[in-house]
């Protein structure tokens, strides 16, 4: 069974379950009758949804979740193509999925939807709603229960079936949620010692340390392993100290060349950036991708992409500092777009690359579905980590931890210089 998580978990690390179906059908009802709270507006009136509305709360004994409640995807007109748009936005990040039926209605439209749903390879319960106006077939309910998660038959009214749906969507909980991939503690195991560098700049939040750093510090004592925590001007004091030298030392991405010559030659050395690209989504890719920049020329189209949006500052990371490393890497000027939070571009093909940020902000399966697409489209795609990395010259030793990404990107190295 998995631990139950605390309710104030970043987004990100929530099991997202995303409700769909026709308007008027009993979303927004279905959601509140989970929620225990009226958190969506219910109305007869078809469309009342018209953006996706989040709520996260505990779902227990699971934790901690997010309910992403839809505008129906039957919606018509202009206006109801945007909110389709944006209904269907959520499907990129969505673990796993309710396909909501009304009154026993199952027709071209739900079945479509199901198709679409299993063809994207996410978990799928079905939900007969209004169970207390009319019933679905039962031949249908056997037929449907071959090939989804699971079928519910339910009434947000009465309450029929919300126990069933709630042990439902337990059980339909993909296991990289109920045991999520290691973001660093597998690297350095139980009583061992990572020396963490945290810069402490413009960027740092006043009173706190940034989520990756946060989530590395609570991964690694989930672990049972100890970290330390220094700025990188207090790094190479600190190793100089410890009688046996640490596992591990992880740095800021932008403190990177500060810490790797404060760092020995044998100690392994990486970034929150590169770890989180592994736990959030497919190094290899990331990694490889990085070698489209020595391919790049000026005028090149640039996408960078934040999972937050934030007011950027001065030598904001994102804005000024890998724009300025990626044209002195190429040696001219890029046309460098930015796109922040749900704002992933539907058309990737006209860009040259994509560098991505660590994603602390979003789950495992958004950050796929856009390394999915980058891929379709042909277009490499990097992340904020390995892309300093690469510019810096210091790709090679912050892959090191990772032997066979490194083996695969230095054969891809290889192969591309012929």
């Amino acid at each position: 069974m998995a631990t139950v998580r605390n309710q104030r978990a970043p987004r990100g690390a929530r099991l997202h379950i995303g409700i769909f179906g026709r308007r008027n059908g009993g979303k927004s009802s279905l959601l509140n009758a989970l929620a225990g709270q009226d958190v969506a507006l219910v109305s007869p009136l078809p469309g009342t949804t018209t953006d996706p509305v989040e709520k996260p709360f505990e779902l227990r004994p699971l934790g901690p979740v997010v309910f992403v409640d839809t505008a129906g995807l039957d919606d018509a007109g202009d206006l109801g193509a945007l909110r389709r748009e944006r209904s269907r936005r959520v499907l990129d990040r969505a673990d796993v999925t309710v396909l909501v039926a009304a009154e026993g209605q199952w027709e071209d439209f739900e079945q479509s939807l199901l198709d679409e749903l299993r063809g994207r390879e996410v978990p799928v319960v079905v939900a007969f709603t209004k169970c207390d106006l009319a019933r679905p077939d039962a031949g249908l309910v056997a037929r449907l229960r071959d090939n989804v998660a699971a079928v519910v038959v339910m009434s947000a009214a009465t309450g029929e079936g919300l126990p069933a749906l709630r042990e439902a969507l337990l059980a339909a909980a993909p296991a990289d949620f109920v045991d999520p991939p290691a973001i660093v503690s597998d690297l350095v195991g139980p009583g061992e010692l990572a020396v963490l560098v945290a810069p402490i700049d413009s960027e740092a939040p006043v009173g706190r340390l940034i989520l990756p750093q946060v989530q590395a510090i609570r991964d690694l004592l989930d672990g049972d392993a100890c970290c330390l925590v220094v700025k990188p001007s207090g790094l190479r004091e600190a190793l100089g100290r410890l009688a046996t030298p640490p596992r591990l030392v992880v740095t800021d991405s932008q403190a990177f060349r500060e810490a790797a010559a404060a760092t020995p030659p044998d100690v392994p050395l990486t970034s929150f950036s590169i770890l989180f690209a592994r736990a959030k989504g497919d190094l290899a890719q990331l990694a490889l991708g990085s070698l489209a920049i020595d391919r790049l020329r000026p005028g090149a189209r640039i996408l960078i992409a934040e999972a937050c949006s934030h007011h950027a500052v001065e030598d904001d990371i994102g804005r000024v500092k890998i724009p300025a490393w990626l044209a002195g890497r190429v040696g001219g000027e890029l046309r460098v777009e930015h796109a922040q939070g749900r704002d992933f571009p539907a058309d990737l093909a006209a860009f040259d690359l994509v560098v991505h940020c660590g994603s602390c902000m979003l789950n495992r399966r958004e950050v796929l579905s856009r390394l999915l697409r980058c891929r379709e489209a042909g277009v490499p795609i990097t992340n904020y980590g390995v892309a300093i990395a690469h510019c810096l010259g210091t790709i090679e030793r912050a892959l090191a931890p990772f032997p066979a990404v490194l083996d695969l990107w230095r054969r891809e190295r290889d192969r591309v210089a012929g």
